[in-house]
């Protein structure tokens, strides 16, 4: 009988990865993106922003003066003065809000309106005088108060859509980066695990058959659609496969207890969120420890909500130091999948590490 490998015996988890160009860099990936950024609102220098806003106004003002003017030269004389009214007045307040996008976006979201709106209206009269510069004629006040109302609605207009443009824009920015988080992890995910069953062929071929069988559905996963959804009990099964191999690779010095509630299986989550968790684990728990470690996961329902931890015991620090890549990972796609109803939490005792996620069923 051939006794169990020791860790020293199997290859680096990095090694793989770096000979093929997969290795991470964990710098570059710390950086995650928000969620939402408030300055987008008001980036408004942009040519075609620039262009639709300009055939909005212009497609109002032609709509508004056909229906005052008599005739169709009567029309496109007073199109011709209002052009130069508006499109005066819409450049200068869009070259403002450009500029000041940064400190508008610091206002709280009422002084956002009442500043911009007043900026319509000083930009409105500031045409309304250009137009009138050669004019030794005064304007009335109704006049003036008309033109100032007009540029503050037009403004207002213009808040109200670039709000909602801001808003149809973030579901398709969030899945963008729940993509590029889900192929953050992979590499070293596969490379981690391919490593493994190398080894285990190496030095152990009667057991190499199961670990494939596993290997293949790990890669299967992780190859998967990274838009998909699955649930609770797929990956409490895809934990399962990966502590197969991982307890092959330590044999008794892995010592796992599952705590599982049937009722929490249905739960949604995002692709390979549990089995970072406990590679974090084994790889910080156990794998540094000669004795070997404890790893718990247990699941429960909680009303309408369910719990997931991930236990492991903490003795000696792990030879390389991690960054925190996939607790941040993790926490980032439950960010982006469930928003504030999801709590991710870490807590650190005296021998034991723990993570805790709660979510909507």
């Amino acid at each position: 009988m051939k006794p169990s490998p020791k860790p020293s015996d199997w290859p680096d988890s990095s090694h793989l990865s770096s000979v093929l160009g997969f290795a991470s860099n964990d710098a570059g990936d710390a950086a995650l993106l928000p969620l939402f950024d408030p300055e987008r609102v008001f980036d408004v220098c942009h040519v075609g922003l620039v262009l639709r806003a300009v055939l909005g106004v212009q497609g109002l003002l032609a709509l508004g003066l056909a229906l005052a003017s008599r005739d169709l030269g009567t029309w496109m004389q007073n199109m011709a003065s209002g052009t130069v009214v508006t499109m005066s007045a819409l450049l200068a307040w869009l070259l403002l809000v450009c500029s000041a996008r940064r400190q508008l976006a610091r206002l709280r979201q009422l002084w956002q309106w009442v500043l911009l709106m007043g900026l319509g209206a000083l930009c409105a009269l500031a045409g309304w005088a250009l137009l009138n510069l050669a004019s030794d004629e005064p304007g009335s006040a109704f006049r003036l108060i008309s033109v100032g109302l007009a540029g503050a609605a037009c403004a207002g207009q213009l808040l109200a859509w670039l709000r909602q443009r801001e808003r149809a824009q973030r579901p398709a920015d969030a899945m963008a980066q729940l993509v590029e988080l889900q192929a953050r992890i992979r590499p070293h995910f596969l490379f981690n695990t391919l490593n493994s069953a190398i080894a285990l062929v190496r030095l152990d071929p009667h057991k190499a058959e199961g670990l494939l069988e596993d290997l293949s559905e790990l890669f299967r996963v992780a190859l998967a659609d990274a838009t998909a959804v699955v649930s609770l009990d797929d990956e409490i099964e895809l934990a399962r496969r990966y502590l197969d191999i991982e307890q092959i690779r330590f044999d008794g010095r892995l010592r796992i207890h599952w705590q599982l509630d049937p009722a929490a299986g249905g739960a949604k989550v995002p692709p390979l969120l549990l089995q970072p968790l406990v590679e974090n684990a084994v790889r910080h728990g156990v794998e540094p420890n000669e004795a070997g470690g404890d790893v718990e996961i247990s699941t429960r329902r909680l009303g309408s909500e369910v719990e997931i931890r991930v236990v492991n015991t903490v003795g000696l620090p792990a030879k390389t130091s991690g960054h925190g890549l996939a607790l941040r990972n993790v926490r980032q796609r439950l960010r982006l999948m469930h928003d504030v109803a999801a709590r991710f939490e870490l807590s650190q005792e005296a021998a034991r590490f723990s993570v805790r996620i709660v979510l909507p069923r």
